[in-house]
């Protein structure tokens, strides 16, 4: 085993967020393949082509990144849970094999498991079981075995955004946890990786509508990662209203900064907003109290060669952010 890069004090770590699964959005295997995303509604067979996953992975060393999250949902042979996987499915050799020759360019590998319902056709017939006995067996059982392949990752990414019935309007069958049930749910999932000895993080978009309701019950030691994708930013809060708009989601950064949580903030390249990450770096530098502990950066495409130009884009344009901050 080949311990991970750790951060040396006043060091900023930069990620990069690459999809080897692909059956994180949509649940209907019949929904064509969207052409200009590369983004399948669900894809039967394993989407991540090994040339351009090489080529990502040479271009974020080139760009500065320091680590790579993995997204995997479906995407590897789980030997707790072998029938998830799609067919070529990375096996756990591979996967252990790919995670030392990250290490060996120097860069950390972090997982991702995204246990939202609107994200979850990945889980398969688990999907339709959520909240079950059944269901938070598997969770502990995927959470134990990646962990475990990743050597006990300093954090393990879970997801949980978007859990909306506008993100599931089109699925052939809706599911939802509200309230106290998805606060348990929730619980449940930050108990199964620490118990692996990892740190839970998640994504902080439920507190956009409801921040009382998420901050009140939101563990301080599980990482936080609110994201914009927008390149609209202003020093002012304007009173942090309850129910921030597309264009003032940035603000919850100042929030969970005031609450003294850990943050990744997350930014993206989507739909070419190239300007986002050195705006959304530039705002975080300038206004948290509290650094951050990492920047996420990705341009939720999938791993393919029709959309690598905008990974090789996306990373490219960051390699200026990131020297400019490391200067």
């Amino acid at each position: 085993m080949t311990a991970d890069p750790k951060p040396t004090a006043g060091r900023r770590d930069w990620w990069y967020l690459v999809h080897v699964g692909a059956n994180m959005w949509g649940t209907n295997p019949e929904r064509p393949v969207d052409r200009r995303t590369g983004r399948p509604g669900y894809a039967p067979h394993l989407r991540c082509d090994d040339g351009t996953w090489r080529t990502i992975v040479d271009e974020a060393v080139a760009a500065g990144f320091t680590g790579v999250v993995l997204d995997l949902g479906d995407a590897i042979a789980y030997e707790s849970h072998p029938e998830i996987a799609v067919t070529g499915a990375w096996s756990t050799t591979r996967l252990r094999e790919e995670l030392a020759h990250l290490r060996e360019l120097g860069l950390e590998p972090l997982p991702k498991l995204n246990f939202s319902t609107s994200h979850g056709a990945w889980l398969g017939v688990y999907s339709r079981m959520v909240s079950t006995p059944v269901y938070y067996e598997v969770v502990g059982d995927l959470i134990a075995e990646v962990a475990n392949l990743f050597d006990t990752p300093r954090f393990f990414h879970l997801g949980m955004d978007e859990e909306l019935i506008t993100n599931q309007a089109g699925a052939p069958l809706v599911v939802l946890r509200q309230g106290e049930l998805w606060q348990h749910d929730s619980l449940h999932l930050f108990d199964c990786v620490r118990k692996t000895g990892s740190r839970p993080w998640v994504w902080s978009d439920p507190a956009w509508a409801d921040p009382e309701s998420y901050y009140g019950f939101m563990p301080k030691d599980v990482v936080q990662s609110n994201w914009h994708y927008g390149l609209w930013f202003e020093a002012e809060d304007h009173g942090r209203p309850r129910d921030l708009k597309p264009f003032e989601r940035y603000l919850a950064y100042l929030d969970l900064d005031e609450r003294g949580y850990d943050q990744v903030p997350t930014t993206s390249s989507w739909r070419n907003a190239w300007d986002n990450f050195g705006a959304s770096v530039r705002y975080c530098e300038e206004h948290l109290s509290k650094p951050p502990l990492a920047y996420l950066h990705s341009s939720w495409n999938l791993t393919i060669p029709e959309r690598l130009h905008h990974h090789v884009e996306t990373l490219r344009r960051a390699k200026d952010v990131i020297d400019g901050v490391t200067a």
